[in-house]
C-alpha cells in the first residue's frame, strides 16, 4: 500500500462512527465529554424522527428536546453527527423523506454518512444484497435464507424503495466491518463505487467494535502501535450506549486506551473528513469484480467467526 501523507503530517488516522441504538444522554453524553477533552471528533449518528411502530432497538431520537439540543451543541464543538434511517423502525418511502427532510432542518444539510439499521426493511442492499454470486449463495445457507429478498431501500417500486434519494442526497454508506484495527488494509479500496449497487454513492468499511468489550479489545495496545506503524486508517463501528458507561463512570479500559491513543501523532477527525481525504486520494475508486469477491469473502470469513451483522 502506497505510504499516506496526512493533512498535517500526522501518522495515522483514527476515528469513530457510533450507531445510535441505545443511546440516550445518560449514557452516552460522558462519553462524548471524555472524547472531546482527549482531542478527538468523531460521528454520531441519529434517528432525526420519533417513530410510531414498536422499535426494532430503543433509544432517544431528535424528538427528544434536551437530547437534540446536546446533539446541536455537540455539532457546534466539531463532531459530526449522521443518518441511522430515519427512526428507530422501518420506514416506508413517506416516512424517510420526512426523516431526512427533518435531518436536514435540525442540522442545515442532507447527511453525507449513513449507516443501515438493523433489521429496517428499507435498509439499502442490506442482507444477501450485500453480496454476489457464489458468496451470496454461501451467505443465504448459512444463515437459512432468512435475509434473502428482505431489504427493500434499493428494490424500484416497493413501498420501501428510497434509493434514488439516497443516491442525491447521501454520499458514504457504511457496509463491511473487519476485526483488523487498519480498517484500511481490510478495504484498501474504500471509499469506493461499485456499479452493481449504484443507488451508493460511495462505501466505506469499518473496524469491529460493536460493543464496549469488542472496541477495546480492537484497539489494544499492539494494535495501537501497528496502526502506527503502518501509517493507518481506522473506523472504528461501535456503539456508545452498549456498556462504555456504567453505573455512573466510564469503562476504565476504555478511557486508558482511549487516553494513550491520544498521546500519538494522529489525525482524529469525524468518518467524512476522513472519507474524503481518502477519495481525494483514490479518485473515486470504482470497485472491480475481482476486488469485490475478495472483500465480500474477508467480510463471510470474519461475521462466521464472530457472528456480526
Amino acid at each position: 500500500m502506497t505510504e499516506i501523507k496526512f493533512p498535517h503530517g500526522e501518522n495515522f488516522a483514527f476515528t469513530i462512527f457510533d450507531d445510535t441504538d441505545f443511546s440516550t444522554l445518560e449514557n452516552t453524553r460522558p462519553v462524548y465529554d471524555f472524547l472531546e477533552e482527549c482531542g478527538f471528533r468523531t460521528t454520531k449518528s441519529v434517528w432525526p424522527i420519533r417513530g410510531t411502530n414498536t422499535p426494532l432497538y430503543g433509544g432517544a431520537t431528535c424528538e427528544d428536546n434536551e437530547y437534540r439540543n446536546w446533539l446541536l451543541a455537540l455539532k457546534t464543538t466539531g463532531f459530526e453527527i449522521e443518518y441511522h434511517m430515519a427512526t428507530y423502525h422501518s420506514s416506508p418511502r413517506e416516512e424517510t423523506i420526512n426523516g431526512l427532510n427533518r435531518f436536514k432542518h435540525l442540522f442545515g444539510a442532507s447527511p453525507k454518512v449513513m449507516a443501515n439499521h438493523s433489521k429496517c426493511r428499507e435498509n439499502i442492499y442490506w442482507g444477501d444484497a450485500r453480496l454476489s454470486g457464489l458468496n451470496k449463495l454461501v451467505y443465504n445457507c448459512a444463515t437459512g435464507f432468512k435475509y434473502h429478498n428482505k431489504y427493500r431501500g434499493h428494490i424500484e417500486n416497493d413501498p420501501y424503495f428510497w434509493g434514488d434519494i439516497c443516491q442525491k442526497e447521501i454520499k458514504y454508506c457504511r457496509n463491511f466491518v473487519f476485526g483488523d484495527i487498519n480498517t484500511l488494509n481490510a478495504c484498501p479500496q474504500m471509499p469506493y463505487h461499485d456499479n452493481e449497487r449504484p443507488y451508493v454513492n460511495f462505501w466505506f468499511s469499518s473496524s469491529e467494535g460493536g460493543n464496549c468489550d469488542k472496541f477495546v479489545s480492537c484497539i489494544n495496545e499492539s494494535a495501537q502501535d501497528r496502526l502506527e506503524r503502518e501509517g493507518g486508517v481506522c473506523i472504528m463501528y461501535t456503539h456508545f450506549a452498549a456498556g462504555f458507561f456504567e453505573n455512573g463512570k466510564l469503562n476504565e479500559r476504555f478511557v486508558q486506551l482511549m487516553k494513550r491513543l491520544s498521546r500519538k501523532k494522529g489525525w482524529f477527525a469525524p468518518v467524512s473528513e476522513v472519507l474524503d481525504f481518502l477519495k481525494e486520494k483514490n479518485g473515486g475508486h470504482v470497485i472491480t469484480d475481482s476486488e469485490r469477491n475478495k472483500l465480500e469473502r474477508r467480510w463471510l470469513k470474519h461475521k462466521f467467526r464472530i457472528g456480526h451483522s
